[in-house]
């Protein structure tokens, strides 16, 4: 990556609200926050915001990095009480891997946790307020392609937007990033947030990248992702198995990867030949990767092995960092087997809970027990459902 950034490429993201952006530009610097719900376990595609954050940085902005451990609860439960503690830590651990492997300077960034400011008097009474405007259609379009879809909708996937759009007036920055499957929730946001007296912030998006099967690469689908921690042996069986047909560059997961996360971190893409074909071969154009690959001047295996390589190289440091014992241990302790998850006779209605058990209060927030008394009621209320 490049060590400073032109005013064009700093609005080089799909933007909402340019205007508001250039509008502070003149006056200071920008304030911007990225969240993630602490769910499943991140992968290289995360390597694509974490790039962004670098060039935030470089560009002059504050950075702020929340770790989402309430909305992963109300994500249709898909990470329950026991365990958002133990991967809020090691979301952090694992991010905090990601971007010092990538050059990022952590003293330049605000690490926060949903649940220190989200379970407060005033923040409850914020969701309280927004719940009274936001239209049912509204919130259950803007969460759509963010919070896992059901039969039967759980009250809490509701709730998810409208804490989202919240968290950027208790934040207090001017803007969201995010990817552009969030696009809806950035859009409820900015047309509620004015209706209770808070100010419209902008929003940035990266691109989603596509998975190794074609679909978005997604957390909770093992086949379609490589995670941070697999081993060089994981890999390489799961990009032999990716879809790549050659000349194929449609729905191509192996391409998006070289497009969304190795040329943004490199800058360049070697493709490996053997010598009798004509040798390896630097890329410093994406297109011209694509141009070659659909005239079949390389073929999936090498563009494979190249991935493998490069990949690799981004992921040895973080394997590396898990090799201490402590770290390990919160590895296997916040994504246990399936053997060792608590779970219920059944599921939610429609499937939506997974049949995890819950306990109240949640672990460790025994402190917090006096102002819970508002999640209890919407705990109960999903539970009518």
């Amino acid at each position: 990556m490049a060590d400073q950034l032109s005013a064009d490429e700093k609005f080089n993201l799909e933007v909402l609200g340019e205007e508001k952006l250039k509008q502070v530009l003149q006056e200071r610097e920008l304030k911007v926050y990225w969240g993630t719900a602490t769910t499943g376990k991140p992968h290289v595609a995360y390597f694509v915001p974490m790039s962004k954050i670098a060039d935030f940085l470089k560009a002059g902005c504050e950075v702020t990095i929340l770790f989402a451990d309430l909305h992963a609860y109300l994500d249709n439960i898909k990470a329950p009480w026991e365990l958002l503690e133990l991967r809020v830590k090691y979301y952090e651990q694992v991010i905090k891997a990601m971007l010092e492997s990538i050059g990022v300077p952590l003293e330049k960034l605000k690490f926060v946790k949903g649940t220190d400011y989200q379970l407060s008097r005033e923040y409850t009474l914020d969701v309280y307020r927004l719940s009274s405007v936001v239209t049912e259609h509204d919130a259950k379009k803007a969460g759509a392609e963010v919070v896992k879809q059901v039969e039967h909708p759980l009250l809490s996937g509701l709730l998810y937007p409208v804490l989202q759009a919240l968290d950027e007036e208790n934040l207090k920055v001017d803007a969201q990033f995010g990817g552009v499957d969030q696009r809806k929730i950035f859009t409820l946001a900015e047309k509620y947030l004015p209706s209770v007296g808070y100010a419209k912030r902008a929003h940035l998006m990266n691109p989603m990248v596509p998975g190794l099967t074609g679909a978005k690469m997604s957390s909770s689908e093992e086949e379609s992702k490589i995670d941070l921690l697999d081993s060089k042996e994981d890999v390489k069986k799961k990009l032999k198995k990716a879809f790549c047909e050659p000349g194929n560059i449609q729905n191509n997961g192996v391409l998006s990867l070289v497009k969304y996360v190795l040329f943004p971190l490199r800058g360049e893409f070697c493709v490996k030949k053997d010598a009798k074909w004509g040798g390896d071969k630097i890329y410093t154009v994406f297109e011209e990767v694509v141009k070659d690959f659909a005239e079949k001047v390389f073929h999936p295996g090498d563009l494979k092995a190249s991935v493998e390589v490069a990949l690799n190289q981004l992921l040895e440091p973080i394997r590396k960092k898990f090799e201490s014992p402590e770290l390990r241990k919160l590895a296997d302790s916040a994504y246990p087997g399936p053997s060792k998850t608590k779970t219920g006779a059944k599921g939610a209605k429609g499937g939506g809970g997974g049949g995890v058990m819950m306990s109240w209060p949640p672990p460790d927030w025994t402190s917090e027990w006096a102002r819970l008394s508002v999640w209890r009621s919407i705990q109960m209320l999903i539970h009518c459902i």
